[in-house]
């Protein structure tokens, strides 16, 4: 076990670096970067020291260096914590992550919570109740959730609460409450605005969730050890949570580390962005529109390293779920 987990952070490594790099090139890709585009605008706008100002920016921020020199500088940088400084906030991007990273964190891991407190029940009720009504109404709300996207239910719930409920739900904190200190009255207010991102998660995370779990414990309650467990006078709840549900969950499991860790720091940016969410999400795609390249390339590698986490977590918990699994 301690060797697959050594070989693979050393996997981890490598395609932390290859990620970095080709994620480097393919932001350098468009013609021009940051700063050619702010050169127009200062020309619009008549500024005549246009070009001396963005020569100094372009030496400050090592833009007029070959590129391989731009990228060893910043990933040398990176391993020390130094993420380089972004070019349309003017400063460093470690400042900026960390002034979302915790947000981001508490809404994503409330909204994981949501997600799989209802997929994981709905889904084996779903199975256990086969054709019932109540099989029949989670699989409709299941469907709907997979076929709306997010933005446009974020859009839909938006109109309702400032329309209908007139309740300005946008952001995680009124106006008043943005720079305030933490009180009993700013966590009231982050309540209010947290249901919001809850309900979308909830409808469109839970729906592919509850039709996974649904079909996979379908097809466990018909294997042969199943009969078995319940040949031997297992109550049928025993057989279900602690023999049917234990191996069906696994595709779950593999989802939860492909997907759900990595979602924890990016989220759902387009519903992020409609909803005007201080979390990294909106931060990376303004980054890679503006081709902020030191703010995007840092985005990107925490993406991967989250992804390859995940996923090696994933792989160790349905070893120790799965006694089938066998890593060595």
């Amino acid at each position: 076990m301690v060797n697959y987990i050594l070989r693979r952070l050393g996997y981890a490594v490598i395609l932390t670096v290859l990620v970095s790099f080709v994620g480097f090139v393919i932001i350098k890709l468009p013609p021009g970067d940051f700063l050619t585009q702010k050169l127009e605008q200062l020309r619009a706008r008549g500024d005549r020291s246009a070009e001396s100002q963005i020569e100094a920016l372009r030496a400050k921020y090592g833009l007029d260096k070959p590129f391989m020199e731009q990228y060893t500088t910043w990933a040398v940088g990176f391993l020390k914590g130094d993420f380089g400084e972004s070019f349309a906030y003017e400063r460093p991007v470690r400042d900026l992550i960390g002034e979302r990273l915790w947000l981001t964190v508490i809404l994503s891991v409330a909204t994981l919570i949501v997600v799989w407190a209802l997929a994981i029940p709905l889904g084996v009720y779903s199975a256990v109740r086969q054709y019932s009504l109540g099989d029949q109404i989670i699989t409709t709300i299941s469907f709907i959730g997979l076929g709306m996207p997010g933005f446009l239910l974020a859009l839909l719930i938006l109109y309702f609460a400032i329309v209908v409920l007139n309740q300005d739900v946008l952001g995680l904190f009124s106006p008043q409450y943005q720079d305030a200190p933490w009180s009993m009255g700013k966590f009231l207010d982050l309540l209010q605005h947290l249901w919001v991102p809850a309900i979308i998660s909830a409808v469109t995370g839970a729906g592919g969730l509850i039709r996974i779990m649904r079909g996979n414990l379908l097809d466990t309650l018909g294997q042969p050890f199943i009969e078995a467990a319940r040949a031997r006078g297992l109550k049928n709840r025993d057989v279900i949570w602690k023999h049917g549900v234990r191996m069906a969950i696994n595709p779950l499991i593999v989802i939860l580390g492909s997907e759900a860790l990595p979602g924890i720091i990016s989220g759902n940016a387009l519903v992020s962005i409609v909803l005007n969410l201080p979390t990294i999400g909106p931060l990376f795609v303004q980054a890679l529109r503006q081709l902020d390249m030191y703010m995007a390339g840092t985005c990107l590698v925490f993406f991967t390293i989250l992804l390859m986490l995940g996923n090696l977590l994933s792989d160790l918990m349905l070893a120790w779920l799965d006694p089938r699994i066998r890593l060595e």
